[in-house]
């Protein structure tokens, strides 16, 4: 008779570990929410203050999000909130792409999330008028990741989180955010017209093509800032 080894059991997060993953999600909130901005510097003892965290549990989430590109550590200086390059805005297009497009050419237009997506374009709507253009970026990436959430998929949406704090920095270097969000409150809403009804292919081809003149639009307000 085969002899049954025992399993090792998983290994359980300790609660700092829980707690560091739980400010990195507060701080790269703020970064999608354009709170914090390309090269802030961000203070150690304030924010642990803030935060009501230990600095050592700080330190962990400073870690944790240079790690993804949200922050950056210089020697000698201190954590700055990251300044992304032309590079890194290509390949956030790229990952983009690949993820939203299909996402949307296989959604179900009943699906939960569609109703994200409306709540997303009602909201740029009535911040265009205030205006907040701030609040537009902010609710045109949660139309993008209601897109996401299509999928069904945790990891994908866990991922994208990442891509879109990465993205709000780049929208965070340009002169203008109106120049840059006014065109896709209506294209939003387009594209979610056409998921609607029951055209999940024709929205994604609308995406596909948005996100190409967005990308076009970015690169072209980044070279002007060199």
């Amino acid at each position: 008779m085969a002899e049954t080894r025992a399993r090792a059991p998983s290994p359980v997060p300790s609660p700092a570990a829980g707690l560091a993953e739980g400010i990195a999600a507060r701080l790269r909130d703020q970064v999608t929410g354009g709170a914090l901005v390309p090269g802030q510097r961000l203070s150690e003892a304030r924010l642990a203050a803030e935060l009501d965290i230990s600095r050592n549990t700080l330190r962990e989430v400073f870690r944790l999000l240079t790690r993804e590109g949200i922050l950056r550590h210089e020697p000698n200086r201190g954590v700055f909130v990251a300044v992304p390059s032309m590079a890194s805005i290509l390949d956030i297009y790229r990952v983009r792409r690949l993820i939203e497009v299909p996402a949307l050419a296989q959604a179900w237009p009943g699906h939960a999330a569609t109703a994200r997506m409306r709540a997303a374009v009602a909201r740029a709507s009535e911040l265009q008028r205030i205006p907040d253009w701030r609040g537009v970026g902010s609710a045109n990436m949660e139309f993008h990741a209601a897109i996401v959430a299509l999928t069904d998929s945790p990891r994908l949406t866990q991922f994208f989180t990442q891509i879109i704090a990465e993205l709000r920095l780049a929208f965070g270097l340009l002169d203008s955010p109106e120049l840059l969000h006014r065109p896709y409150i209506p294209r939003n809403a387009e594209i979610l017209g056409k998921l609607e009804a029951g055209d999940p292919a024709g929205a994604a081809r609308m995406l596909e093509d948005y996100l190409n003149q967005s990308e076009r639009a970015v690169l072209e307000a980044f070279a002007r800032l060199g």
